[in-house]
């Protein structure tokens, strides 16, 4: 197969919306149209703000300026040669990695195509259809998602948030619409790349690989294969693999019966792949190549992950219940973080693909999860993941909806998922298919039964199990079962979104909590003030009561409708909360609450970590920002890191020396292995105002395994910072705790904080909030 980029300069044209859907019969651009230079990959406003018609979207409060734009159609025209090698093709296909939505396509006067989902690619039959001397013209009209939801009949069983209903029978990123993470903008565009591609007629189709198993010193590579030929007789066709990682290495050569079948082959010696922490996420470069009488014919080459990821949960939340990630046999306890967008504008996603993953690598996640309210991400993006040890929790695309329930939209939704199934599957990071976000909690919350929801219960699983069988799969996070909607009973819930109120970090609703997994959990934090006044205008930065573009980029997507207004004022609270009091200057305001959000961040870690094997994970709420804003992520749009960056670096090393709630006027020192190594070495615990020792020695854990190493009295009337520092693997690391209960003195502990800053593997405590 060869493919011909159709990337680069394109033309774009837009004018409002004058018709009924579809209704345009020729390629033709309406008279009245403006018409500007536009970017493939690339997104309208993007163009838009290049053109000078648009300000940046992102700043003060011009979001706003897009809403004008939701009622506008949108055409995309560029001509390209003729490839010369098109004479000979068997077939030629013409693939949009992404459109951006509801669109019609033209090649040379002729529709082609009526795409309808921005989240999948679209394969267009074009073979016959290119011209042999002449240019071709291709043309892509691109409808407003918006007036094409008003045809849709919206059933009772349906349900949307206040600004989100437009979103429900349209196949696009939720978030597009409005969320408390993201802008209201949405957005048109062909957002991932455009290619020609050229096929022969004896051509690889398919390739599946899953490890079937692992004995000692010897794994066995399953691999389901399928590919094309026009030849009747197959005996001169062979299929050869070769892999290879390291001194590693195998070759394995199959004749075919027929053009679809599978093998298993035998790997001595394997590498296995690991998640971060718990070894080396080894991947193997494996080449298959489709021979006749010898001579290659085609060929792939994946990079593929020796190992088994098994999901055991139950249906109870209890003592005996479980929600536990087995990697190759070894339990794995749970760090990591959601990944929402990496922008909200998403061709520029795999720009920032890198930068952000590598933040995931640096705090130590051991997996992520892909919230539904997103976009299904690109391979580079999972090949990041499966170099870096981080495993992928990947919702399906719907999240805090009842959706529809038609045939049409259940037709709509089985041939997204079998088309992103097929595509990411081969992934070793792609640890567990969901159903979605929150939607059970959506019938719940209705009264209603989210057993009835045939997108979670049947559509899903049946394309999950026919597609990708060795994979596990879960019908929602978080899961509500039938038992558990009857009973009414949240211990009945093993894995568990922990919101709730947002008071005190270390309240009842997250100490007590009946969760072995913990979804999501997050909590507020200011932005650095250099990042405040990027995106502020200069008159709204301060102060933070009344503030509309506070309120704007908190985020209240649709002012005074979208119901999430009062996300300024939690974090105010949040920091009173703590230091009983909330800051009148902007620098104390900011500091404040980045400390708030930091201790908070550290607890829930600490939280899992300390009660392991009755918590196995948590994926916090969230590292970095899709776009500019007051939010639960560590780390601004603008890759500016907050205090709570630093805190969770430091408690989710693999090996980390940890302090409990005080008990019976006690506390216990803790040392958490997650790894499957052994480690010991020296430690210490002291007060940092005294400098006093509370404990030391040495340690020695088993491989994951916690160990007790003493316990220290305190009273819970006191207010004391405890530092710590431990030796593992010739490395001096270090960790703090926060004693007592609030209110705590703000500038105590801003003293603190120079102590907490220069522990090993510190940061600059004069640079935060900054």
């Amino acid at each position: 197969m060869q493919s011909v980029s159709l990337d680069g300069q394109w033309e774009l044209s837009f004018l409002p919306h004058r018709g009924g859907v579809c209704a345009t019969s020729s390629g033709t651009v309406p008279d009245g149209a403006t018409t500007i230079p536009c970017s493939v990959p690339g997104n309208v406003e993007i163009d838009l703000m290049r053109a000078g018609l648009l300000p940046d979207l992102y700043v003060a409060g011009n979001i706003g300026l897009a809403r004008t734009y939701e009622a506008y159609e949108w055409w995309y025209r560029r001509t390209f040669a003729t490839p010369p090698d098109v004479a000979h093709a068997h077939r030629v296909l013409l693939v949009f990695h992404g459109i951006d939505c509801v669109a019609e396509v033209w090649l040379n006067g002729r529709l082609v195509a009526r795409p309808a989902n921005m989240l999948i690619e679209h394969r267009i039959d074009v073979t016959g259809l290119l011209r042999a001397t002449n240019e071709n013209e291709l043309t892509v009209r691109i409808l407003p998602a918006t007036i094409v939801a008003r045809a849709h009949t919206y059933d009772p069983c349906e349900a949307a948030g206040p600004t989100n209903w437009e979103a429900n029978p349209i196949r696009k990123a939720a978030h597009m619409y409005g969320w408390d993470i993201a802008p209201r903008l949405v957005s048109a565009g062909l957002w991932r790349s455009v290619h020609l591609e050229l096929h022969e007629p004896t051509e690889l189709l398919d390739l599946y690989y899953h490890t079937a198993q692992i004995s000692g010193d010897s794994a066995a590579l399953a691999v389901s294969w399928q590919f094309a030929t026009d030849a009747l007789d197959l005996s001169p066709l062979r299929l050869r693999f070769t892999g290879a990682c390291g001194d590693s290495a195998f070759t394995h050569e199959v004749a075919p019966l027929f053009t679809a079948g599978a093998t298993s082959i035998h790997v001595p010696n394997p590498r296995l792949w690991w998640p971060r922490g718990y070894g080396d996420p080894d991947l193997y470069s494996v080449t298959c190549e489709l021979l006749r009488e010898g001579q290659v014919v085609d060929s792939r080459t994946d990079r593929i992950g020796i190992r088994q990821i098994l999901l055991e949960r139950t249906d109870t939340a209890g003592d005996d219940g479980q929600f536990i990630f087995r990697v190759n046999g070894t339990p794995i306890l749970v760090k990591g973080a959601n990944w929402v967008p990496a922008d909200a504008i998403h061709s520029r996603d795999a720009e920032r693909y890198a930068p952000a993953l590598a933040l995931f690598e640096d705090l130590g996640c051991n997996m992520l999860r892909s919230w539904g309210g997103g976009v299904y991400e690109d391979h580079a993006f999972f090949d990041l993941c499966d170099e870096k040890g981080i495993m992928v929790w990947q919702d399906f695309a719907f999240a805090c909806a009842r959706y529809p329930q038609t045939e049409e939209f259940l037709a709509t939704v089985r041939r997204e998922a079998e088309a992103v199934v097929r595509k990411l599957r081969n992934h070793p990071s792609l640890a567990v298919w969901c159903a979605d976000n929150e939607v059970d909690d959506s019938y719940v919350g209705a009264g209603l039964d989210p057993a009835h929801n045939r997108i979670s219960r049947q559509v899903l699983p049946q394309v999950v199990h026919r597609c990708d069988p060795h994979r596990p799969y879960v019908p929602g996070s978080p899961y509500h079962s039938s038992e558990k909607v009857r009973r009414n009973d949240a211990r009945l819930m093993p894995e568990q979104h922990l919101w709730g109120p947002r008071d005190y970090f270390k309240s009842r609703f997250y100490t007590e909590s009946t969760a072995h997994f913990i979804g999501e959990i997050g909590y507020h934090g200011c932005p650095n003030a250099s990042s405040m006044r990027r995106f502020l205008s200069p008159d709204k930065v301060w102060p933070w009561r009344s503030n509309p573009e506070w309120r704007l980029h908190c985020t209240d997507p649709v002012p005074g409708g979208s119901g999430y207004g009062y996300r300024v004022e939690l974090m105010a609270n949040q920091i009173a909360e703590l230091f009983g009091r909330t800051p009148e200057g902007l620098d104390e305001f900011v500091l404040a609450s980045q400390i708030s959000q930091a201790e908070a961040k550290k607890f829930f870690v600490e939280m899992v970590r300390l009660r392991k094997w009755r918590r196995t994970g948590l994926l916090w709420w969230n590292v970095i920002d899709c776009w500019p804003q007051f939010s639960d992520a560590v780390v601004d749009y603008y890759f500016g890191k907050k205090l709570a960056y630093w805190y969770l670096k430091r408690v989710q090393q693999p090996v980390c020396l940890m302090v409990d709630e005080p008990e019976d006027w006690h506390v216990r020192v803790v040392m958490g292995n997650d790894s499957r190594r052994a480690a010991s070495g020296p430690f210490r615990v002291w007060d940092a105002d005294t400098g006093q020792t509370l404990l030391q020695g040495t340690y020695a854990t088993e491989p994951n395994t916690n160990q007790l190493l003493g316990r220290i009295r305190v009273s819970r009337g006191s207010h004391s910072l405890f530092l710590m520092e431990w030796e593992d693997g010739g490395r001096t690391l270090g960790n703090h705790y926060l004693l007592g209960s609030p209110p705590f003195d703000f500038h105590v502990y801003r003293r603190w904080l120079t102590h907490i800053a220069a522990l090993p593997n510190g940061f600059n405590a004069d640079a935060v909030g900054r």
